[in-house]
């Protein structure tokens, strides 16, 4: 292994959704992360990437002996990972009390969609849901539309695993220093309200109208929007700045007068009907052509495969081919310790002698 990260050892306990991106993350970032599967269940999605770079032994979690198992080795651990509803692992006996008892330097990491505590700690949920309850949906509403759900980015990852990465690797700075660990409570309505902190300054400025669509940001704005093409494929614009809205129209040979003002806001449904109508006339590479690498913020709306293939991501590198399947490589880069892809996506109890081995020095399988 390489990156950071070598030389932590972390707990995954088989989830769905924040827990399993979390642990890739810090997987990619060199961590030895070992996942904890309940014995006799099949592992959802075992040839997917984020399931990458892990180990798995598989516990029954109600036999005294697997319990003793997965106290063991938690106490070589440096951080837990578990994303089960309130009560749940205290229920099984591995509550964060019975864990520090045993590791007191561990990072005890918890994931829920509501948080720990509250009126709904209790109710089963998913990522739409969370993101509902803290205004991020309704601010992606348009021209009086359902919201639509922006995939599982927003919740599960975004205010979910990367809240539960952040808040893990600064517990265990802090832990490096004070020789003692703690809980983390990461929940998915903390962290989409958290991402949601620039749009509540807007607001309180004046900058920010609750009506969806009618905000620079939204789709409001003619500048800040997707087009269909020619080919009905679609391209991105996005030049708030002026210097950049200007090359925009340069580029364009956009000369009408009402462009001008940019930001008067009663004009923007007019401006984005006459782009669309513009952006409709040549197809998504013509546009490229004009457009892409200048200074006008544009880009091409790319599905998958196509962004693969994009000839800025191939020269990142942004994407790999790993075991057969085209996925993202690790992110964020270091210029020391790179990040790396360990193994393949796990079967259930695949590494169970190599795991009782290297972290449990004195126990056979």
């Amino acid at each position: 292994m390489s990156g950071p990260l070598q030389g932590f050892k972390i707990i995954e306990m088989a989830a769905i959704g924040p827990v399993p991106f979390c642990g890739m993350m810090l997987s990619d970032m060199g961590a030895d992360v070992v996942r904890i599967d309940r014995r006799g269940s099949p592992v959802a999605h075992q040839g997917n990437p984020v399931n990458r770079g892990r180990r798995s032994i598989a516990l029954d979690l109600k036999q005294p002996g697997d319990i003793d198992i997965a106290l063991s080795l938690i106490s070589a651990a440096d951080a837990l990972l578990e994303g089960f509803r309130p009560g749940v692992m205290e229920r099984l006996g591995l509550g964060p009390d019975r864990c520090l008892q045993h590791n007191p330097r561990l990072v005890y990491g918890r994931m829920t969609g509501w948080g720990q505590t509250g009126p709904l700690a209790q109710a089963a949920g998913h990522d739409i849901n969370y993101i509902a309850l803290t205004g991020a949906l309704h601010a992606m509403s348009r021209d009086g539309q359902p919201p639509s759900p922006p995939l599982n980015l927003i919740g599960d990852y975004g205010g979910g695993a990367m809240l539960l990465a952040s808040g893990v690797l600064a517990a265990l700075l802090e832990a490096s220093r004070s020789g003692q660990g703690q809980v983390v409570d990461a929940a998915m309505t903390d962290g989409s309200a958290s991402l949601m902190s620039l749009f509540h300054g807007l607001q309180a400025e004046g900058m920010w109208r609750d009506e969806p669509g009618t905000n620079m940001l939204d789709g409001g704005a003619h500048f800040y929007n997707c087009y269909v093409c020619a080919d009905g494929k679609f391209i991105s614009i996005g030049p708030i700045e002026p210097q950049f809205y200007a090359s925009l129209l340069q580029l364009c040979d956009i000369n009408d007068a009402d462009f001008s003002a940019q930001m008067n806001t009663a004009q923007w449904p007019t401006l984005k009907n006459r782009l669309s109508e513009l952006f409709k006339t040549r197809t998504r590479d013509q546009w490229c052509d004009l457009l892409e690498g200048s200074d006008a913020c544009f880009a091409p709306v790319l599905d998958t495969k196509e962004a693969a293939m994009h000839p800025h991501n191939m020269a990142r590198q942004t994407f790999v081919s790993h075991n057969g399947i085209n996925q993202a490589a690790p992110a964020p880069r270091f210029s020391r310790t790179p990040g790396a892809i360990g193994n393949a996506p796990a079967a259930a109890d695949e590494h169970r002698d190599a795991i009782l081995k290297d972290w449990i020095k004195d126990t056979t399988s």
